[in-house]
């Protein structure tokens, strides 16, 4: 969860305390190469599970947006590879402590928050 202030920043709550279908858990990212649901109807996997060989296998799941986070310098081979099946929001986010990540969380909050009104 999100909770969004004035200024348009983000304060990131932990997903460790959180209900999940009425059952307290503990998640944590064990499946590197496969997507896995993260909180209800959403979901965190590699580029790999979004890769031109997997169409059908997204349909069966049930996504119908994606977010893309790569580096710059990745944008001539990281890209959305369904535009016409899925909606997509791509952000370009340097791979280092440096990089300030907060303003992009309003962004994926929307983002996030407009696919799940359409269930």
């Amino acid at each position: 969860m999100w909770a969004m202030d004035h200024d348009n920043s983000c304060v990131v709550q932990s997903l460790m305390n959180q209900t999940h279908f009425g059952l307290d858990i503990e998640w944590t990212y064990n499946m590197r190469r496969e997507m896995q649901e993260i909180v209800p109807n959403v979901f965190l996997g590699p580029y790999l599970v979004a890769s031109r060989t997997k169409r059908d296998y997204l349909r069966s799941q049930g996504i119908t947006h994606i977010i893309c986070v790569r580096q710059n310098i990745e944008a001539n081979f990281i890209r959305p590879n369904f535009p016409e099946d899925f909606v997509y929001l791509t952000l370009d986010i340097a791979d280092n402590l440096n990089e300030n990540i907060l303003h992009h969380f309003s962004t994926v909050y929307n983002f996030i928050e407009q696919c799940l009104s359409l269930e």
